[in-house]
């Protein structure tokens, strides 16, 4: 099972929780699999089928630059996170 870390932006639709174990091998399996226990996940994470401007995705402290396609180990760790940018 995946772990996944809710940033505080999401934790209003997750009662204040803080994480979820789920089955997911990609990051849009693990985004529909939150969307049956938080409804609204989606919609704050995917716009135009990739993940919304504004937000990264680290699997296992890496970040993935793959988006909703990024795949996702078993026992992975996956957080959710305001994407930085800079120069």
């Amino acid at each position: 099972m995946v772990t996944v870390f809710l940033p505080p932006a999401w934790r209003d639709l997750s009662g204040g929780q803080t994480e979820i174990r789920l089955e997911a091998s990609t990051v849009r399996q693990v985004l529909f699999g939150m969307e049956g226990s938080f409804p609204g996940i989606r919609e704050r994470a995917i716009a135009n089928d990739s993940l919304k401007p504004g937000l990264a995705v680290a699997i296992n402290g890496t970040v993935s630059r793959l988006g909703l396609r990024a795949p996702v180990p078993a026992e992975a760790e996956v957080h959710f996170l305001p994407a930085l940018g800079g120069g």
